[in-house]
């Protein structure tokens, strides 16, 4: 085995660079295809998320796979070599493989435990089997790499040290209080609706937003996602719009999640401006003094003179007229939720929660627990799905962005909660900068999941990982000796058929029976003294350091190395190992999946 891994993660590089090296679906395919064209790969698969991009690959030479393999992440990412190889990491072999189910466990996470990366370390796998450049090797560690992430999930409590990024980023949106409590009546907007997207629909779904409204660039996707979510019954209403209605979604909304695979910007500066413009001027927009001193300050609407017949600024009988016209336009009231209602004052937001078919104080669920009470395979599905098909699509220009003024604390007043998962960044960071508005990026998260508490299960998943690396190891060691033992024991089986052969010719007059006794005689002799030593070096050769036996045997008894070189090839087209519980058997055909 020469597994040799080259890349940078949130812990090598800042987000900046990770941002501009971010790998589209077609450059990825691009960098596989390139890279078996190199001499010293074999094959090789990318795992490429929002906060690392790695190429693992089976390569004949180090210093050479190296230096290819980081010249080509360069060249694809379209960051310089010289400006990424500072942040560039190398594995080589054990190490390669301790990394990866390292990562595979969460251990490697902006969020400690997160479960999401199983997800994704899957896709890497199929994306190698589809473009025919995942072999036995990538095939057996990535699977096996799932394996020991699910096998970390089950015996441990790792799942306590972190949670998804979702969950963490609503979390940090919330600014320390429940997130349920925080987005109880609220309207929220996911953009995009591939397997995050969906996991941030239906965790907002539970967490006990009043509605849920899906846009994706393609609509149909959108629909799905939305279908799911309200089949669902999480009390949260659920629909879909086209990219195109954004805008004027942004003006109705309190929260967004946006996670696409665009190479530009979704939503700039000025379109969030625009919007909270508009949110404080049109018919249904706040009716309270909530986001009075937000929307004087930014000088969207004048402020009201004082004495002012109602807290509004308005008579009872206009805001009754403004409600009853709000809830004929939009079929309900646009303006839910206890912190901007027209009655929080009044009636306190206990009582506006009565009658929620929510169970709000319900415990939190983490990472992909968070899609209890949502169908979980559906939404899976959906999310492969739509990120599938998004794959070839993604191109979305960057345009500019603007904003003007200084950064402020928005914790306390801010109007429209923006949460960016992806990278490269959907959402403009000069957001930050209007007010009435908290973005929460993946740089952002980076800082705070810095500071988050390590949890002890930690230290019993490391155990798990180191324990599987050396069964890894030890079992490739062992097949990488296989094919010299079947070689050796092919010529044994020639020697003997030659020698039977032989006696045929030298004692014509055996009958059929005592012939096929002197050939079972000599079979038995020739395996038994076979079987101690073939037994032996396979044990030998799963040891560290062991991979000279291989070649010791075949000088011993002078075996053909072409002979070899076949078995190799044709045990090659036959991969079968677990992947918790589900065997994967690619036959004759390494790169396709059964």
């Amino acid at each position: 085995m020469s597994l040799l891994v080259v890349g940078l993660s949130h812990r090598s590089a800042p987000v900046s660079v990770l941002e501009r090296a971010a790998l589209a679906a077609p450059a990825q395919i691009a960098l596989l295809h390139e890279t078996l064209a190199t001499e010293p790969a074999a094959e090789a698969t990318v795992l490429a998320t929002c906060n690392r991009i790695e190429l693992y690959a089976d390569v004949d030479k180090f210093h050479a796979g190296v230096a290819e393999l980081s010249t080509l992440l360069a060249r694809h990412s379209g960051v310089g070599l010289e400006e990424l190889t500072p942040y560039l990491y190398v594995h080589y072999e054990d190490r390669a493989v301790h990394h990866l189910f390292s990562v595979a466990c969460g251990l490697d996470s902006m969020v400690v435990g997160e479960g999401q990366i199983l997800g994704q370390i899957k896709d890497a796998l199929a994306l190698g089997q589809e473009q025919h450049t995942a072999g036995r090797l990538i095939n057996d560690l990535f699977q096996q790499a799932l394996r020991v992430g699910k096998r970390a999930h089950s015996e441990t409590g790792i799942d306590r040290a972190g949670q998804s990024l979702v969950t963490f980023g609503l979390e940090q949106l919330a600014a320390g209080a429940e997130v349920s409590g925080w987005a109880a009546g609220k309207r929220a907007l996911v953009i995009g609706a591939g397997s995050m997207s969906s996991l941030a629909a239906a965790t907002l779904a539970r967490a006990g937003v009043s509605e849920v409204v899906i846009a994706n660039r393609t609509a149909e996707r959108a629909k799905r996602l939305a279908e799911i979510l309200g089949a669902a019954a999480t009390g949260a209403a659920a629909h879909a719009i086209t990219m195109s209605e954004v805008a004027d979604e942004l003006t109705r909304v309190d929260i967004v999640v946006s996670c696409t695979g665009a190479t530009g910007l979704v939503l700039t500066a000025d379109a969030v401006s625009r919007a909270l413009t508009e949110h404080t001027t049109r018919p249904d927009g706040p009716l309270t003094d909530a986001l009075a001193p937000v929307a004087i300050a930014s000088g969207t609407v004048p402020a009201q003179p004082s004495g002012s017949t109602a807290r509004s600024g308005l008579a009872d009988g206009d805001l009754v007229a403004r409600l009853a016209a709000a809830a004929a336009q939009h079929g309900r009231l646009t303006d839910a939720g206890p912190v901007r209602s027209p009655l929080a004052s009044t009636v306190g937001a206990e009582a506006l929660t009565e009658g929620c078919p929510l169970d709000l104080d319900a415990p939190a669920v983490d990472g992909r627990a968070a899609i209890t009470g949502v169908d979980a395979g559906a939404l899976e599905l959906h999310g492969a799905w739509a990120d599938q098909g998004e794959a070839a699509g993604r191109g979305t220009l960057r345009r500019g962005s603007s904003g003007n003024g200084a950064p402020h604390d928005r914790r306390a007043h801010a109007r429209l909660a923006l949460l960016d998962l992806a990278m490269p960044r959907d959402i403009d960071a000069a957001v930050h900068r209007i007010r009435g508005v908290r973005l929460v990026d993946i740089e952002s998260l980076a800082e705070a999941a810095a500071d988050a508490p390590m949890a002890a299960d930690v230290e019993q998943v490391r155990d798990i990982v180191s324990a599987e690396v050396a069964a890894f190891g030890a079992a490739q060691r062992a097949a990488h000796i296989t094919p010299t033992v079947v070689a050796l024991r092919a010529m044994a089986a020639q020697v003997v058929a030659s020698e039977v052969a032989r006696l045929d010719g030298r004692l014509p007059e055996l009958d059929d029976k005592q012939r096929a006794e002197v050939t079972q005689t000599v079979r038995r002799v020739v395996d038994k003294l076979l079987h101690a030593p073939t037994v032996r070096v396979k044990q030998l050769a799963s040891e560290p350091g062991g991979a000279g036996y291989a070649e010791a045997l075949r000088e011993l008894f002078d075996l053909d190395p072409q002979t070899v070189a076949s078995v190799s090839r044709a045990d090659g087209g036959v991969s079968t190992s677990t992947n918790g519980g589900d065997v994967k058997n690619t036959e004759k055909n390494p790169g396709r999946a059964s």
